[in-house]
């Protein structure tokens, strides 16, 4: 049975990256989205601890020793070194994202993984988004999506409130808790009605892949899931 992480109530959908052997694809026929069949689904994400553990490893591998720690955000006109998570407490200017759609984006990411809020996944995929493609950790690189990555950005969020207005007549952050699986749920299956953008499950793929990137692809996050850090270079400070 699959190691899961430390409890906190809350039963969210499977990963949504084709690694395990307990997971089949769903919607589309690009195998972008898959459910769990088998494993225990509890704990903080309802994640299996060998996906999470899986995704980060082969991200690691990718990104040859760079990591989710401090980025260069612009505060007061000056370039700081802080974490997604600094940058979102501090009330950092987004660069690229409206506030709208940084709204969004906060609220599908705190539904594929609670704490994707908190930890800064607007603030993080913002910056990111402003970087030079060739740089960017975005796990729409390693899926080769076309830069400029923002133009998907913005037309998968745009996809998820047309399709949340015209189905419960709001955008998807207002929605209640419940609501947001359900949509979400349906979005992963490409079940959505008058659905315009980018393939749901495509969609569910990059942004669950970028909240378990800001939620575990810290020290912390190495720690929680049991995984030595090894840092070619340690940095100066946790991050």
């Amino acid at each position: 049975m699959a190691d899961e992480l430390p409890a906190s109530g809350h039963d969210s959908s499977c990963l949504g990256i084709p690694v395990a052997a307990n997971a089949s694809t769903v919607g589309g026929g690009d195998g972008a989205a898959v459910r769990c069949t088998g494993a225990r689904r509890s704990g903080r994400s309802g994640v299996p601890k060998e996906e999470i553990m899986d995704h980060i490893m082969k991200r690691r591998d990718f990104m040859r020793g760079a990591a989710l720690g401090a980025l260069a955000f612009t505060v007061g006109g000056a370039q700081v070194l802080l974490t997604a998570r600094e940058a979102r407490a501090q009330g950092v200017p987004f660069r690229l994202l409206k506030a709208d759609e940084a709204e969004t984006l906060e609220a599908l990411g705190e539904t594929l993984l609670p704490g994707a809020r908190a930890a800064g996944i607007a603030h993080f995929v913002d910056q990111q988004l402003s970087v030079p493609p060739e740089e960017a950790l975005l796990e729409a690189r390693i899926l080769n999506v076309k830069p400029p990555y923002a133009n998907f950005y913005r037309a998968a969020i745009g996809a998820i409130d047309k399709a949340s207005q015209a189905r419960s007549g709001r955008r998807f952050a207002p929605l209640n808790a419940t609501e947001q699986r359900d949509f979400v749920d349906l979005m992963r299956q490409n079940k959505l009605d008058g659905w315009q953008g980018p393939p749901g499950a495509f969609v569910y793929l990059v942004t669950r892949s970028d909240a378990v990137d800001v939620v575990y692809g810290t020290m912390e996050g190495y720690e929680s899931l049991g995984i030595p850090y090894m840092a070619h270079i340690v940095p100066e400070r946790r991050w």
